[in-house]
């Protein structure tokens, strides 16, 4: 009977299925209730020490829908990170592991270039008794002038002095979350675990312009008239979110074989989550898709995958995690194994040809021979 518990940094999960750090972790409330439905983990929202300087707008997401279904396939936002005091957090996060002691709360916190203020927030934010922490190196928008999230995220050497000061800190598990909004994603991810951090999560949302109202002449999400760039996540970023973590994926093989890895972007499925494991991650993320179809979707989730490893005949998730990765190659490969699987599938036609005397050719006469004898 197969299981979907799964251990991952010394953290027992009931399932891999993990709500993303975003609206659907927001305060204590929302948490308990993705418990109560079954969720393996969660990630709380970003909170920082100070949350004064975080002023959301309205409206803060624009919604992509396909052209004849009307399905929402690609959502956009310019929502920041947590706006609630880390005093209220930390009443609300002491709360949340009284009342769940055995469910895995992960704390994603971000701060700016200060080491002082990181070494405070990681004290800080595990005496609370959270499980482990995700450190937001990957929100697109807001707030770069303070050199945080992505802004700090896309330059590896800083993302590996801030995570050197984390770990020195820290007590607990640290995953870092990577931004996409990079030319070679790997580059980032060494740095973090250069630094020691335990695990790699990836990716955040898509740096992006959603659209323009051919009425108004406005781009959207439209605040007062104007808007700024956000991130874009949904169904349409699962390719380029599969594409990055296969590519994190062979780096924790080859370099760091020991780290982990939690799969983000565009997941709505047991399938797109199943392809997530596929390709090397050892949990799967979800966030957008809650927003869109509420916390129960993880129990189809469950199912459906439960289901897929019965298929299989898969005991454990271990049993099939990056078992698709052996069979992503170069090009110049691809060349070389398509040209000798054509040259083996015309010797194996010239082989059939010689089924009677009228098939025998001169020219060819000692290699059909050959052919045609054992030993």
């Amino acid at each position: 009977m197969p299981t979907l518990e799964t251990i991952v940094d010394g953290l027992r999960l009931p399932n891999p299925f993990v709500i993303a750090s975003g609206p659907p972790g927001t305060n204590g409330n929302v948490i308990g209730r993705a418990f109560d439905e079954g969720w393996g983990a969660v990630v709380c929202k970003t909170l920082s020490l100070d949350a004064s300087k975080v002023i959301n707008v309205q409206p803060r997401y624009a919604r992509l829908r396909a052209r004849t279904s009307n399905e929402i396939i690609g959502w956009e936002n310019i929502e920041l990170i947590s706006d609630r005091s880390f005093e209220v957090w930390e009443e609300e996060l002491k709360a949340v592991k009284d009342k769940y002691p055995d469910r895995i709360l992960i704390a994603s916190i971000m701060e700016e270039y200060n080491k002082d203020a990181w070494f405070e927030i990681v004290e800080r934010t595990q005496d609370l008794g959270v499980d482990a922490l995700e450190l937001n190196f990957s929100c697109p928008h807001g707030l770069p002038e303070r050199k945080m999230g992505s802004a700090m995220g896309e330059d590896p050497e800083l993302l590996e002095e801030v995570s050197g000061w984390v770990m020195e800190a820290a007590t607990v598990p640290v995953w870092a979350k990577m931004t996409p909004n990079v030319t070679h994603i790997e580059d980032p991810t060494r740095a973090a675990l250069r630094a020691g951090c335990q695990g790699i999560s990836a990716i955040n949302t898509i740096r992006s312009v959603l659209g323009v109202d051919l009425e108004t002449l406005r781009p959207e999400p439209t605040v007062e008239g104007y808007t700024t760039a956000g991130g874009y996540s949904s169904r349409a970023i699962l390719p380029i979110a599969l594409r990055m973590v296969m590519e994190i994926a062979q780096v924790l093989r080859d370099e760091f074989p020991d780290r982990s890895l939690s799969g983000i972007g565009g997941v709505e499925t047991a399938e797109d989550a199943t392809q997530m494991l596929l390709l090397g991650a050892d949990t799967v993320q979800v966030c957008t898709a809650v927003m869109k179809s509420g916390y129960g979707i993880v129990r189809p989730m469950i199912d459906d995958l439960l289901s897929f490893m019965e298929k299989h005949n898969f005991e454990t998730l271990e049993d099939f995690k990056g078992h698709s990765l052996q069979y992503f190659s170069t090009h110049a490969e691809l060349v070389e194994r398509q040209a000798a699987a054509r040259a083996e599938a015309k010797a194996q036609r010239d082989l059939k040809a010689v089924d009677t005397d009228d098939q025998w050719r001169g020219e060819d006469f000692v290699e059909q021979s050959d052919a045609l004898s054992r030993g």
